[in-house]
């Protein structure tokens, strides 16, 4: 079910998203658009997490939005670290394959739920 890979696949990004963080920080000494990065790449897995847990329908469908913005945005600060060069091509290419995943569960979810309204 994509609600339970969503879960998972937001929550192992949001790990890999405070790891790229903490390189970012001390290896690079980048804090602006890493912590903005930080802030939505670990803001998608608590939206999931809480509309998977949320009182009704319409509360899951607006958390799942919510995400899905988040996770556009976490794409955003992604891109723009790798075009200002702090971020290697290959780690770029790793994390980018993540997020697209999420994207496109998010997509999916979202579209989903949107028709069931």
């Amino acid at each position: 079910m994509a609600e339970r890979a969503i879960e998972k696949k937001s929550f192992d990004f949001a790990v890999r998203t405070v790891n790229l963080y903490k390189h970012l920080t001390t290896e690079k000494k980048e804090f602006i658009l890493s912590k903005q990065f930080l802030r939505c790449g670990t803001s998608i897995g608590a939206n999931v997490s809480e509309g998977e847990r949320g009182q009704s329908k319409a509360d899951f469908n607006a958390k799942m939005n919510i995400a899905l913005k988040e996770a556009n945005e976490a794409y955003y600060w992604l891109k723009l670290l790798y075009k200002t060069d702090y971020l290697s091509d290959k780690e770029f290419l790793s994390v980018q394959t993540d997020i697209d995943e999420i994207i496109a569960i998010l997509v999916a979810i979202c579209k989903k739920t949107n028709i069931n309204n």
